[in-house]
């Protein structure tokens, strides 16, 4: 291959300052010639009535004249410079220069900004590498910022130190200057131009099907039609080099004009089975076409960037709401240096709103306020389930975490349950990994009622303590007040245990509470929040699971049934039991998994015989029993039994911890009457 010249200059930059100057009336031109030359002047604004005013890269302005500007100053330059097109933009001919002008409602221009172009040399050795594969690449940044110049110097090296075919297609004439001539910063690459802005398209396509490009470069892409072009022409093999409105990736998602530059975006209705296996809820977001651009670059300052090198693979990440880790470069003296960027976060863990909720609707709080999760499933991806190896009965809060069975080992596995231990224990199960950093009013108002409660029976026990001493009384008195100082020390402790979630109260074992197997029970087409609250309500060792492979028992709905869905065939290829209910509702959930476990007394059955041990041993030891939680009609049915056996009775705690406490007769009127 012979050498060809590049057209290169010398020096690092073109300004072509002084061609610029000649055009601004003398006394501007003298004040700008005295200024140094690292102040790096990147405008000159002249608007009617207001003094000129220089601005430079490093920020800031500053004005150039004491006078204001008058329309001699401005017709000046219009007469020196060549016409201002459509988009009210003119040129320095073989400048890279950019007079803009501000027109008021007549047409008559009011107002000047000349911008200051430069061929800077050796920008693009940042992305080099990138340009040079051969991959189409998208630059991205703020105005101003030297996108327009670094898509100039990517068009003179891949059209001189790689000799491929390049053409540009410059709009405003912006990339190679004004005039017929291009500017030497693009180097062998040809210029096509453009007559008005919305006819950029068209010429895109004409330089494809008439110029046999390699590659073709293009500034603003601004509309859905540029946007197509843009596809079709990377469709045909052609390298595309681009800019695009818009500071990050982030932006060119939410915008539906340019959405398709990194292969659009489309709201996908799932199937029940497959937005169970994804654990998503059913509408979601997905990425439309392969991306028209593989490379993006967010240029972040001159010397500094952010590289996406698989759009495409970016792109699904983030609307999975998964992290994605750009590749971060930056340049200076030492060279070029690339590094792996910390990631960012996905639209799960931003809260309290969604990345690209606003897409299909307003999230929820259910994945960490951000992105969505069906009901009933963890953050983590794993379904809610009760602790594996666990025996009906366990109930978290107490001392320890799960009761200890009697060969004294944990029932809850390593790694924690799905509850919540210590001062959290009555406010439920945090199925889905809700932060409750905050106290609520009523949890403030309990906490201070058992505060209250506290000092209270501790004043009680005080006093009769005083009275004790004070001197000698009846026997009958002496056995009363030893059993309500008691109940008073139990209860005392019972609640600044709860404050201190320490909990070590007094209970009985839940009826039938035998050793049961743990099974997985996969739950197709019903709700697995009823199911959960069934599996509790029995207090069976039940896992729920998501895959038949993982299942020993499935609960399914009888229109589920008839269709055959291909989890239930499996089920039955597999020999599992199917379970077929009537209804989605918690009595036949719950009838279901009593005929799983065989069980035969009723689950309300055993809550009346646990009250009946209860008033046995209130009677016996004169002290303060507490029942296992159950719901309120069983409740109400243990406090009925209670007053039938003259007992007092209370119900403490929250849904679905709240249980019934049974307290003796003898000491209950002591009781209400101290702490009242």
């Amino acid at each position: 291959m012979t050498d060809r010249p590049t057209n290169r200059p010398d020096d690092t930059t073109a300004p072509d300052l002084e061609a610029l100057l000649i055009a601004l009336p003398p006394e501007i031109a003298d004040r700008l010639r005295a200024l140094p030359p690292e102040r790096d002047l990147i405008e000159v604004i002249m608007d009617l009535g207001r003094p000129p005013e220089a601005r430079f890269g490093g920020g800031g302005e500053e004005t150039l004249l004491p006078r204001e500007v008058s329309e001699e100053d401005i017709q000046y330059v219009v007469d020196h410079i060549g016409s201002f097109g459509e988009d009210n933009r003119a040129g320095i001919e073989r400048t890279l220069h950019r007079i803009s002008a501000i027109r008021n409602r007549s047409g008559k221009i009011v107002g000047l900004t000349a911008r200051i172009g430069r061929a800077v040399f050796g920008t693009i050795e940042i992305v080099k590498d990138l340009v040079e594969s051969g991959k189409s690449v998208l630059i991205m940044g703020r105005p101003g910022i030297g996108k327009t110049t670094m898509l100039r110097e990517a068009a003179r090296v891949l059209a001189d130190e790689l000799d491929k075919r390049v053409v540009v297609v410059d709009t405003s004439n912006e990339i190679a200057g004004d005039g017929d001539i291009p500017h030497p910063g693009i180097g062998r690459a040809r210029r096509m131009q453009v007559r008005t802005p919305q006819q950029q398209h068209g010429v895109m396509i004409e330089a494809v099907e008439n110029h046999m490009p390699q590659v073709i470069v293009i500034d603003e892409i601004g509309t859905e039609l540029e946007a197509s072009a843009a596809r079709t022409i990377a469709e045909r093999g052609v390298q595309l080099i681009g800019t695009a409105h818009g500071n990050n990736l982030d932006n060119l998602m939410l915008n539906p004009t340019l959405s398709d530059l990194i292969g659009g975006i489309q709201s996908v209705t799932l199937g029940d089975e497959e937005a169970r296996r994804r654990r998503t809820q059913k509408s979601v977001l997905e990425r439309k076409a392969p991306p028209t651009f593989d490379v993006v670059v967010e240029i972040q300052s001159r010397d500094r960037v952010m590289v996406h090198p698989d759009v495409a693979d970016t792109v699904d990440s983030m609307l999975r709401g998964d992290p994605v880790a750009p590749e971060l470069r930056w340049r200076d003296e030492g060279g070029v240096h690339r590094s792996q960027a910390r990631p960012r976060p996905g639209p799960q863990s931003q809260i309290p709103g969604e990345r690209f909720g606003g897409l299909v609707g307003q999230g929820t709080a259910s994945f960490g306020g951000g992105w969505r999760t069906e009901p009933g499933w963890r953050p983590d991806a794993r379904p809610f389930e009760q602790e594996r190896g666990a025996r009906p009965g366990y109930r978290p809060g107490a001392s320890g975490g799960w009761r200890r069975g009697p060969g004294g080992s944990n029932g809850g596995a390593s790694g924690g349950g799905p509850f919540r231990q210590g001062e959290l224990a009555d406010r439920g199960p945090l199925e889905r990994g809700t932060s409750v950093s905050d106290q609520r009013a009523r949890d403030a108002r309990e906490l201070e009622r058992q505060r209250e409660w506290r000092d209270s029976a501790t004043r009680a026990i005080t006093q009769l303590r005083a009275e004790e001493s004070s001197g000698p009384s009846g026997l009958a008195d002496d056995e009363a007040e030893d059993i309500e100082l008691n109940a008073l020390e139990q209860e005392a402790q019972f609640d600044d245990d709860e404050l201190t979630g320490d909990r070590r109260p007094t209970r009985l074992p839940a009826a039938g509470e035998t050793s049961l197997p743990t099974l997985n029970v996969l739950g197709y087409g019903v709700s697995h929040k009823r199911l959960e609250q069934a599996v509790r309500e029995l207090q069976l060792p039940v896992t729920l699971v998501r895959d038949a492979e993982e299942a020993d028992v499935v609960i399914t709905l009888r229109n589920y049934f008839k269709q055959k869905a291909p989890a239930l065939r499996e089920a039955e290829e597999r020999g599992l039991p199917v379970f077929v209910l009537k209804s989605n509702t918690m009595v036949q959930m719950e009838s279901a998994l009593t005929s799983v476990f065989a069980l035969e007394i009723d689950p309300r059955d055993a809550a009346l015989r646990e009250v009946e041990e209860a008033i046995g041993l209130v009677n016996e030891q004169a002290k303060p029993v507490e029942l296992s939680p159950q719901n309120a009609y069983i409740r109400r049915l243990q406090h009925q039994m209670a007053e039938r056996a003259n007992l007092v009775s209370h119900s403490r705690g929250r849904e679905p911890y709240r249980r019934v406490r049974l307290y003796p007769d003898e000491a209950a009127p002591r009781i209400r009457r101290r702490s009242g």
